[in-house]
């Protein structure tokens, strides 16, 4: 399973750091995303680690303000967010690729595993 965490409700220009918490299955064999679904909107695809490496991607919308990064002792995925926009609001979710051993993770690949999501509400 995955277990999301860090969450909050900030002021715009603030920082945020999830957690993304995975077991059940071998952390270094699949690439991990971060999505985000807000109200009235598709889900996004926002940054994806890719699981041979630990290469980073990231969508247009966030590059420069969001920053993933995992600690595999921890088997856990961090997604730093930085000057924190009213836009940022939404639930982010984690999610496990279905492809292993890649060296480059895909944001509109296949994920078959995911978190419930936690909160990031940015707002004065």
């Amino acid at each position: 399973q995955l277990v999301e965490s860090g969450g909050d409700l900030v002021q715009p220009g603030g920082s945020l750091r999830l957690s993304c918490t995975a077991s059940g299955y071998t952390f270094t064999f699949y690439d991990i995303a971060w999505f985000r679904t807000s109200p009235g909107k598709e889900r996004e695809g926002v940054s994806c680690i890719s699981s041979q490496g630990g290469n980073a991607n990231y969508a247009d919308s966030v590059k420069g303000r969001f920053t993933i990064s995992r600690d595999i002792a921890k088997s856990t995925v961090y997604l730093q967010i930085d000057n924190l926009k009213p836009e940022d609001t939404a639930v982010y979710s984690c999610a496990k690729s279905r492809r292993s051993f890649q060296e480059k993770c895909d944001l509109d690949g296949y994920y078959d595993l995911w978190g419930q999501g936690t909160q990031v509400t940015v707002s004065s």
